[in-house]
């Protein structure tokens, strides 16, 4: 289609004709101005999928917009105003809204921009044909690139020369793959595939915030197999995660048939990224270190990486089955100091590697990690009956001796199936700070 043609409409959708999204169009056009929906909305509406986020853009300027919100009676937050972004909240919905703009200078990782009331030239600075589409409220399509044929013979194509784009911001690199996960058909364009395999070094510069999002969403598509192997044939990931090992323990686990796989959560981005990565803990903290991942992100990666506890206590049930005395106490330990959703995840990990070896082992693993699995449903979480104060009534001080004694007593309270109750436990933790030390250490000057 050529720029600003409107041969296209877009059926209305239930987000389009929502009473919060009318209020904010209405609010924004009270004064004449034209809106119009742009990006992941209109594109998933014209690829049959569901919406999440509804975007819009305008050329008032970012102080216009807010006026013209808190006039309506619309909360308005300035999440971005150098870069024209407010986010309208309506009825309890956020509507990220953004002045159209062009870009002045850029340096591959941010961009300096001008306000511009040009709608094409706005649509020239994003970065794929389809999320350079644009639909007004009443569904004419503006396809300035030829978007909607793209997306409908899942073609990933750049705006323009791909070299200027991903030039233009790195991240667009992994913005590509990405969306070649969701809505492409491989192989990719060839002279944008080598643009971005020459390109791939400049990726290490980029903050680990930005890459963290782009390998998680990546990793999250229905199936980034096909994906992932391409980028890691062309050498893509390597600037970023020299660690990946390949991609066969990711393979076994996207073929992981179980009854209930939502239980474990086969498609968590954290697992998968654990699958690719070479085992260790060591592994995993340099990794989470350097794509900033959040700390609950940040101890589940851990905990997959690491074979040496809780991975071995769960292949110990995979192994030798959960009848076994020593098997079953292992297990009811791990789910303790994991958690039962965080074993879940460790237990399937556990069936990944050893799934690797002997083929003839397979089944008696697969039968142990739903035993595990069942177990981990069934887990009624157990509460260790001390505390730092009961040690500190011994006449101990604050310090490193209170943590190293209760962990002495809760590893004995775990060992007895966490049968002894509290009086048992101080029982437990008297005689072992009498072993350790007939007189207590003294508070400093006391």
């Amino acid at each position: 289609m050529t720029a600003g043609s409107t041969a296209q409409r877009l059926e209305p959708q239930p987000w389009m004709t929502a009473p919060e999204t009318q209020a904010v169009v209405e609010a924004l056009t009270a004064e004449g101005s034209e809106v119009r929906f742009v990006g992941g909305c209109v594109r998933d509406a014209l690829a049959g999928r569901p919406v999440k986020d509804v975007d819009l853009a305008t050329p008032d300027r970012p102080e216009k917009v807010m006026e013209l919100l808190r006039a309506a009676g619309i909360k308005a937050v300035p999440t971005g105003l150098d870069h024209g972004t407010v986010t309208a909240v309506s009825g309890h919905h956020p509507f990220e809204i953004t002045t159209l703009r062009m870009d002045l200078e850029t340096d591959g990782r941010r961009a300096v921009v001008a306000f511009t009331d040009d709608w094409l030239a706005d649509a020239a600075r994003r970065d794929l044909t389809f999320n350079a589409m644009s639909c007004s409220p009443d569904g004419r399509l503006f396809d300035p690139f030829g978007g909607l044929a793209d997306l409908a013979a899942g073609r990933v194509h750049f705006v323009g020369d791909p070299r200027d784009r991903i030039e233009e911001d790195y991240l667009r690199l992994l913005r590509f793959f990405r969306f070649q996960a969701y809505y492409g058909r491989l192989p990719p364009d060839a002279a944008t595939l080598a643009v971005a395999r020459e390109l791939a070094p400049k990726l290490s510069g980029l903050s680990g915030e930005r890459v963290r999002s782009e390998i998680l969403r990546l990793l999250g598509a229905p199936d980034p197999l096909p994906v992932l192997e391409l980028m890691l044939a062309e050498r893509i990931l390597e600037p970023i995660l020299p660690e990946i090992a390949g991609t066969a323990v990711l393979r076994r686990l996207m073929d992981l048939d179980l009854p209930h796989p939502g239980q474990w959560g086969r498609e968590d981005a954290v697992l998968r990224l654990a699958t690719l990565l070479r085992p260790g803990a060591a592994v995993a903290r340099a990794v989470a270190q350097r794509l900033r991942l959040s700390n609950a992100e940040t101890a589940e990666l851990e905990l997959l990486g690491a074979p040496e506890k809780t991975l071995g206590e769960a292949a110990a049930v995979l192994c030798r089955g959960r009848d076994d005395p020593a098997v079953r106490h292992a297990l009811s330990a791990a789910l303790y100091r994991a958690g039962a959703d965080r074993f879940r995840v460790a237990l399937v990990m556990a069936y990944l590697r050893l799934a690797a070896g002997e083929e003839a082992a397979r089944p008696a693993a697969k039968a142990g990690l739903e035993a595990g699995l069942a177990a981990a449903a069934a887990w009624l979480p157990r509460r260790f009956p001390l505390s730092g104060g009961d040690v500190l009534k011994l006449g101990y001080s604050a310090g490193p001796d209170v943590g190293a004694l209760l962990r002495a007593v809760e590893e004995w309270w775990i060992g007895e199936d966490f049968l002894p109750d509290r009086a048992a436990c101080l029982l437990q933790l008297k005689e072992l700070a009498d072993r350790i030390s007939p007189e207590p250490p003294k508070a400093p000057g006391t």
